[in-house]
């Protein structure tokens, strides 16, 4: 099962797409392919004497043959569109992908191949990657439809010059339980030890402490571990973040949120309450509360440990659908030192901008925008996430979608994301397209998650509140870069060195003094530029 693809596959992809922008290019129409005569205007076949495209892509598991695969096959019957797929592991994605475009030898098209927004800035720049505006507005009715309906991805999605050069990861801002969970409590070991829920931080650090000390599973061993995480210490600030009154701007532009009563920036890692956050959470581990090993551990390493159903709180998503344990619930949102009871860790739904972008190379541009708009859509969407009925889904008199239980207990032991891979691509996060509820049958998508979502939806950041990410002209993202790579790592490094105890919180001022002497101010000058800029156009 992926995790939570909001705040886990997303919430790195929109720190890099929150720090780094956009270019400058004249405005020019777009140039009619050379089969743009053979494109169909509606319906399928999208073309009709059949065309070969070259694409490129990264995959989750290494067993698939794109080239074979079921998905790929029955696309390319009915829009008759031939994709020859060059594909690589996601691991090994960034150092293929880079060289490829380094030494001019990449395809007609990038599918689910996480381009930056550097590499969008760059590359349309240089006019490698074309701009997409008018293919949309003639052949994506479906893409178009989602940018009128939020404006908010339409501004995320349009670079500071105006152009729109990739299709993006879309979570449906109406899927709740994409945007917003707590993490999850084992509410048999709170019952018995006559806890109940945590409101607050303290009352947490109590129930956590309980957990570990007073053997809750009752087997007569110390083995009981507080609150656990794979995917890194972010799964543990993301819950936190809007108890200590961070971020009250949304998670768009992670390091960035408003001065109280302004609209001007501020740099969140520098804050006293981002201060406070960190003092909280090295008490937890300087106690053993969190796993100890939360900054090194490897995701499948720690399922591996969470799975003995030792830990009494979990991030990520819900432990029965990843881990196959009982008796957990979401938590509640904690109410802060402040009085402040808030999840403001919340995206406007869109997450990596670059899962589909076309080169200077694709002979038949049309036929791609067309190609790729199909799973913007109803039916493409269905299909992507679903697949066929009969062969992985059904469908009930309700009309509701689900999986064949060949797919959700495969007689071979595989689990649902390694039997659904055998058919289609969406498992491991990477794609263009738009996750919606109905089709998605992840643990997004069950009861349980709903429950939680739904428990958090009234603490959770107003979506008018929320900021798009930032999309900076060329010579602001040289500006950016410049300064951001380094004050990331340091910030990342510091984090670490804090809630571990490595670094003592009396270096605080001597943290913050090091940050401005790395060009803090000139970041949070041409933020805050970028953002007027935003506002301007809106």
């Amino acid at each position: 099962m992926k995790r939570r693809c909001f705040s886990s596959v997303a919430v790195t992809l929109l720190l890099t797409a929150g720090i780094l922008g956009a270019c400058s290019k004249d405005d020019e129409p777009a140039e009619k392919g050379e089969n743009a005569g053979n494109v169909n205007a509606t319906g399928m076949p999208i073309v009709e004497e059949k065309i070969q495209v070259d694409g490129f892509a990264a995959k989750f598991f290494s067993s698939q043959d794109w080239d074979s695969l079921m998905l790929w096959e029955e696309y390319e019957k009915m829009s008759n569109v031939e994709v020859n797929w060059t594909t690589v592991q996601i691991e090994g994605l960034a150092e293929k992908r880079n060289l490829m475009l380094a030494a001019g030898d990449y395809p007609d098209f990038y599918f689910a191949s996480a381009l930056s927004k550097t590499d969008l800035i760059k590359y349309g720049e240089q006019g490698v990657f074309i701009s997409l505006n008018d293919y949309i507005d003639e052949y994506a009715p479906n893409f178009k439809q989602l940018l009128d309906k939020y404006p908010s991805v339409k501004q995320g999605v349009t670079m500071a010059d105006g152009n729109i050069y990739g299709f993006p990861a879309i979570y449906d801002p109406e899927f709740e339980a994409l945007r917003a969970g707590t993490p999850w409590i084992n509410k048999d070991w709170l019952e018995k030890l006559e806890l109940k829920a945590p409101e607050t931080p303290d009352e947490l650090y109590v129930v956590l402490k309980a957990f570990k000390e007073q053997d809750p599973n009752g087997n007569g061993k110390a083995d009981e571990l507080g609150w656990g995480s794979g995917y890194g210490v972010a799964e543990f600030t993301s819950y936190l973040r809007g108890t200590y009154g961070l971020n009250k701007q949304g998670s768009m532009n992670i390091n960035l949120d408003f001065k109280e009563g302004t609209e001007e920036f501020r740099f969140v890692p520098a804050t006293d309450e981002y201060k406070e956050m960190l003092t909280f959470l090295n008490k937890l581990y300087k106690e053993g509360l969190v796993n100890q090993d939360v900054f090194t551990t490897e995701p499948q390493t720690f399922s591996a440990e969470a799975s003995k159903g030792n830990y009494g709180m979990l991030s990520e998503v819900d432990p029965k659908e990843l881990l196959k344990l009982d008796g957990y619930v979401g938590v509640p949102v904690l109410e802060g030192p402040t009085g402040e009871r808030a999840y403001n860790t919340v995206s406007t739904g869109l997450g990596n901008l670059g899962m589909f972008v076309l080169t200077d190379k694709a002979k038949n541009p049309e036929a791609m925008v067309r190609w790729m708009d199909h799973f913007y859509g109803e039916e493409g969407n269905k299909m992507f996430f679903m697949g066929f009925e009969g062969v992985t889904y059904e469908e009930d008199a309700e009309g509701n979608f689900k999986y064949l239980p060949e797919i959700t207990d495969n007689p071979n032991g595989l689990n649902m994301d390694q039997a659904i891979s055998e058919y289609l691509t969406w498992p491991g996060g990477y794609y263009p397209g738009i996750v919606r509820q109905q089709y998605f049958q992840g643990a997004e998508g069950k009861e349980a998650t709903a429950a939680n979502a739904a428990q958090t939806k009234p603490y959770r950041i107003k979506d008018e509140d929320i900021i798009p990410g930032l999309n900076y002209t060329l010579e602001e993202n040289d500006k950016v870069s410049a300064v951001m790579t380094d004050v990331q790592t340091y910030v990342d490094e510091m984090t670490a060195a804090f809630i571990t105890g490595k670094q003592d919180f009396s270096k605080w001022d001597e943290y913050k003094k090091t940050l401005n002497k790395m060009g803090l101010q000139s970041y949070l000058e041409v933020a805050q530029e970028a953002y007027e800029r935003m506002q301007k156009e809106q």
